[in-house]
């Protein structure tokens, strides 16, 4: 009788367990989805029909400020980033930013920037606030950055390897003589920290050639980092040397390059407007085992800061205060570019540099307007970005060629080891000695494959792309025109947040491609003949 008795119990149990396993089993697929459909047009208004309910977002939903635990379902671009500024698509952008991120609490363990949470479930305590429940982390995470460098490589392989950096204000002396201190290193021990940080950087980048930015005006700044560079990296490194010694300023730009692969082949060319001075430099160099040749301009344009009168005030239109003086920057750097050129008899050209302007603002607009193209926008569609202000991310940080050049980049990236990290693990800030923060602005990086017989088409035609209801695939016409055997063609499919679902090299005409299983909006980007095409599909 007690074991009759025991197997009831037992079996009571087994019942209890099932019947608390199929209740969890429809509480779980009864929860409540929130689907959206499209990320860019999103606001936290639409959390209200939710209040006190615990929801599943079916839309990966993205760390936008790890420091406040902000949460949006698309990283937030600066306006001007994304649109000319004072345009109507400007101003609905700048509404947008102001609605579409909520607060997260109860995130656990350390993250950044960027990083993406799939199948988030949470609790809606207000349309402003949600408390964490569980979710899938996933991608650009430290260990991320760790592995892999960004990929420059989209059209071929490079040979060369270009990287510029804003190393925000190094210092190797005179600390305390800085009047707006305590930007930069105050002392030797801070010093040396920036030193570790950035020093792990650029050689973790291993470039064959470093513009730099922000750096003390002298020759001993420049070359401590390319002492570091030969002993970490076991090549060897050259500065070019410029006259005068330390001067208490970061203000000056100048260039390392490895003298195994490259020489310079021209004196460096210095672009001075009124004060601004050592901030806009030139110089060509001549790959050595190919006798190839191009020029490079890297440079820092004057900082939004401030306040500026006449051309220079802050217009409130995104462009920030001293807009004037970076039209007139731009222009004087293309002046001499053009005048170099002639004397050189070299146009292949590559800007590089911190220009203080987002994507669509006026002095951007310059360099497109004399032929010149946005190496951001031509790899990367609406998604690249070099820094965060706030919430809000864009690139300050350029790539930019003239179109002789075009064909020779194998591609461009930012490595994001700087603007998705949290202020808090800066040298002044903690003992942290990796790259990470190393600066406030990413490092970008150039892939050149030098060959001065490829030639730029700008008259490639590619049929439009249409997608209709029921169609599984798209057809990719009229590529690869061109009597060239090393071109290279590729296409890229971006949602309309600017997360890469596929890229693919295209080997013939007439290739097709799956169209995105769910419905919504996507960007198509082809690469052809030296141009870049993008195409906005619609997916019913």
């Amino acid at each position: 009788m007690h074991a009759n008795l025991m197997n009831k119990l037992s079996n009571m149990r087994k019942t209890r367990l099932i019947l608390i396993l199929l209740l969890g089993c429809w509480m779980l697929s009864a929860q409540t989805h929130i689907h959206i459909t499209n990320p860019n047009e999103w606001t936290i208004s639409e959390l209200s029909p939710y209040v006190g309910q615990t929801v599943i977002f079916d839309n990966p939903m993205y760390l936008v400020s790890a420091s406040t635990g902000m949460i949006a379902p698309h990283r937030i671009y600066s306006p001007t980033n994304q649109a000319r500024p004072n345009s109507p698509e400007y101003y609905n952008i700048c509404t947008l930013n102001n609605k579409c991120s909520v607060h997260l609490s109860g995130i656990k363990g350390s993250h950044r920037n960027g990083e993406t949470i799939y199948q988030l479930t949470a609790k809606i305590n207000s349309p402003t606030s949600i408390q964490w429940v569980s979710g899938t982390w996933r991608g650009n995470s430290r260990q991320d950055l760790i592995d892999h460098l960004p990929d420059v490589d989209i059209k071929g392989q490079h040979r060369l390897l270009v990287c510029a950096m804003n190393l925000e204000y190094y210092l190797v002396e005179d600390f305390d003589s800085i009047s707006w201190s305590p930007k930069g290193p105050r002392d030797s021990i801070e010093h040396e920290k920036q030193q570790a940080k950035v020093s792990a950087a650029l050689s973790r980048i291993n470039a064959d050639l470093y513009g730099i930015v922000e750096v003390q005006n002298c020759n001993k700044a420049m070359q401590e980092l390319a002492d570091d560079l030969d002993s970490l990296t076991g090549r060897n490194y050259l500065i070019i040397e410029e006259d005068g010694g330390c001067n208490g300023t970061y203000t000056k730009s100048s260039f390392i390059y490895d003298s195994a692969k490259l020489r310079p082949v021209s004196a460096i060319q210095a672009i001075d407007v009124g004060s601004i001075q050592n901030r806009m430099k030139m110089i060509a160099f001549e790959e050595i085992s190919t006798g190839e040749k191009f020029i490079y301009s890297i440079n820092h344009f004057k900082a939004k800061s401030g306040s500026g009168g006449g051309d220079d005030a802050d217009l409130g239109d995104g462009q920030g205060s001293f807009n004037g003086t970076r039209v007139k920057e731009a222009r004087a750097v293309i002046s001499k570019y053009n005048k170099f050129k002639v004397a050189l008899q070299e146009t292949d050209v590559l800007f590089m540099g911190d220009l203080n302007a987002y994507g669509k603002e006026d002095p951007i607009v310059e360099f497109l307007s004399n032929n010149m193209l946005d190496l951001h926008r031509s790899f990367h569609a609406d998604s690249s970005y070099s820094y965060t202000y706030r919430e809000e991310v864009g690139y300050l940080d350029h790539a930019i060629c003239n179109e002789s050049l075009f064909p020779q980049v194998t591609g461009m990236a930012a490595y994001h080891i700087n603007s998705d990290e949290d202020d808090s693990y800066t040298y002044s800030r903690s003992n942290d000695l990796t790259m990470f923060r190393s600066s406030d602005h990413d490092p970008v990086l150039v892939g050149l494959c030098l060959d001065s017989t490829l030639t730029y088409k700008s008259d490639v035609a590619i049929n439009s792309i249409n997608v209709y209801r029921g169609e599984s695939s798209i057809t990719i016409n009229n590529i690869l025109q061109t009597d060239d055997p090393n071109a290279k063609s590729f296409y890229a499919i971006y949602t309309i947040d600017g997360r890469l679902l596929e890229q693919q090299p295209i080997t013939y005409s007439g290739q097709s491609f799956a169209t995105p299983a769910h419905a919504g909006v996507y960007i198509v980007m082809v690469y052809d003949g030296g141009k870049v095409h993008n195409f906005r599909i619609i997916v019913p």
